[in-house]
């Protein structure tokens, strides 16, 4: 029994709002706070783009119930998607759109299959908490579903936001 080792304690993902460490010193130093990432999910064949927060764990509506590959052939013949991380910050002109990053996805619902490579997604997420652009690989429809849905969440924050958000996406 003196040789039974113990399982190491597993780290988890842990969302922090605020201030991570809340004047404590060690854990929690260094973590970023997700406070301000929405994840917006774009429907190009319906037009739409609404949030869904369960994107931030790979559980939106849209991913719900499907198994991902890295194979496009998989989803072929499904619905195309995009998932947008916007990030909100604010300077002295008020609150803008910081960050908005895309990524691809794609899901057929009647194979329960979907296209998205995760490592994108959760590099173009960091991409836009470091206040990145990063639209332009977006198609036409889908920039227009995503600029006017940023314009109608708050016109204020539209404007006051970077000329290339609003270049890279007319």
């Amino acid at each position: 029994m003196a040789n039974e080792e113990k399982p190491k304690p597993k780290m988890g993902f842990t969302i922090i709002k605020n201030d991570p460490t809340d004047g404590h010193k060690g854990f929690g130093i260094g973590s970023l706070s997700l406070e301000n990432v929405s994840p917006v999910i774009v429907d190009v064949a319906e037009g739409t783009a609404i949030v869904d927060i369960g994107a931030m764990h790979a559980k939106s509506e849209v991913e719900r119930g499907i198994k991902f590959t890295m194979n496009r052939e998989d989803s072929a013949g499904g619905k195309d998607y995009w998932l947008v991380w916007v990030t909100i910050d604010h300077k002295e002109s008020g609150a803008y759109f910081a960050g908005v990053t895309a990524c691809e996805m794609v899901v057929n619902r009647e194979k329960r299959r979907g296209y998205k490579i995760l490592a994108d997604h959760v590099n173009r997420m960091d991409k836009s908490m470091k206040r990145h652009i990063i639209v332009d690989h977006m198609d036409e429809p889908s920039k227009k579903i995503l600029a006017d849905f940023l314009k109608s969440h708050n016109e204020e924050m539209w404007n006051n936001s970077d000329e290339k958000l609003r270049q890279d996406l007319a």
